[in-house]
């Protein structure tokens, strides 16, 4: 699935609208995550309602303000526009998270034609390996809410290591670096006076 956007450009959809350029940072955004592309247009009258829905999807799952840990999960708005200024108008009422195309990009127009793009909206869920898991999953999303994903990520094996814990360190006593500074510190008087050197 990285390889579908190496040695492409992608931008944050934040006030900076950082540029993703290099295949390191390409890798770390997009790497083992299930991905969504989201096709649409700004004259789209079903794109507008759905962009609020997908919005509050996509938040609930990445935002940390709802979650703990946010879930692999990549969105990329591929626009279907006519001009810059109605993919500006989308995006504007998109969460900062999402990344896109930019508007002089042939590449959209690519994507379109890959995955047999006919209607809008139409969002692409993709797993990490690039397959396709939902040709369009726009309908899930607005029937199931956030329960799609649990699905899309088991059907795709994809396992969330930051819950995980090695079974080897089950038994360990796990400890801090500041540890022993923080035993000599809190010792009393007579556990320093038992443990002098010279004493058996």
């Amino acid at each position: 699935m990285v390889d579908l956007f190496l040695n492409r450009v992608l931008v944050e959809n934040n006030w900076d609208q950082d540029e993703l350029n290099t295949e390191r940072e390409i890798i770390a955004i997009l790497e083992n995550r299930i991905l969504m592309l989201f096709f649409a247009s700004a004259e789209c009258k079903k794109c507008r309602e759905f962009v609020p829905v997908l919005n509050d999807f996509f938040k609930r799952l990445k935002d940390p303000a709802y979650i703990e840990y946010p879930k692999l999960l990549a969105l990329i708005y591929v626009s279907l526009d006519q001009s810059e200024e109605q993919q500006g108008s989308v995006l504007k009422e998109m969460h900062k998270r999402v990344l896109f195309l930019a508007f002089e990009d042939p590449y959209r127009k690519e994507l379109q034609a890959m995955f047999k793009v006919k209607d809008v909206p139409t969002v692409v869920v993709l797993r990490p390996d690039g397959s396709v898991l939902s040709p369009n999953a726009v309908e899930d999303i607005c029937r199931f809410g956030c329960g799609c994903f649990g699905d899309w990520q088991e059907s795709a094996g994809l396992i969330e290591r930051s819950f995980m814990l090695n079974e080897e360190f089950d038994n360990l006593n796990l400890r801090s670096a500041t540890e022993p500074v923080r035993r000599l510190k809190y010792k009393t008087e007579d556990d320093k006076r038992n443990k002098k050197w010279w004493k058996l």
